[in-house]
């Protein structure tokens, strides 16, 4: 017996209905707001006070910054916090006495505060480790996130 099959409305070539990108979107940043959760609850007591703190500020710091989870291991199976513009931006770990947030790009800012305090012999990156007692200077780091993003140059289209 052979089943008649009622035929699919043609779509255009490559074309998606407008509305499917933007719902893909937000779920895509349900998702991962879900896993940031999870990783900040893992990171019990200061540490994920700490983060939700640096996140916040970072968040805040320029809109054009993406917020996604990447680089699950077995190690560590929620992955980590990573910032992106046109590139990594910044992440950041929570290590056995401190939280910190690494410049993907640190060596090339201007840290007039003298924030960086880790990860100084790097080629490359630059870090500030906050421990339990160390407060935030929310306009340095702000700044600091800022010019991070400026380093990524802006990608464009051939």
């Amino acid at each position: 017996m052979s089943a008649k099959r009622k035929a699919a409305p043609k779509k255009a070539a490559g074309k998606k209905p407008a509305a499917s990108k933007p719902k893909a979107a937000a779920a895509d940043a349900k998702t991962i707001a879900k896993e940031v959760a999870v990783i900040v609850k893992k990171a019990e007591g200061w540490k994920g006070k700490k983060l939700a703190e640096l996140r916040a500020i970072i968040n805040k710091a320029d809109s054009a910054l993406t917020e996604e989870v990447k680089w699950k291991m077995p190690s560590k199976p929620e992955g980590v916090i990573v910032w992106t513009h046109n590139g990594i931006v910044c992440h950041v770990d929570i290590l056995k006495n401190a939280v910190r947030i690494n410049f993907h790009k640190g060596k090339q800012l201007k840290d007039p505060k003298k924030l960086f305090n880790a990860r100084l012999d790097s080629s490359a990156v630059r870090a500030i480790d906050f421990g339990e007692e160390d407060s935030i200077d929310k306009a340095a780091l702000t700044a600091l996130v800022a010019g991070a993003v400026h380093l990524n140059p802006a990608k464009t289209s051939k």
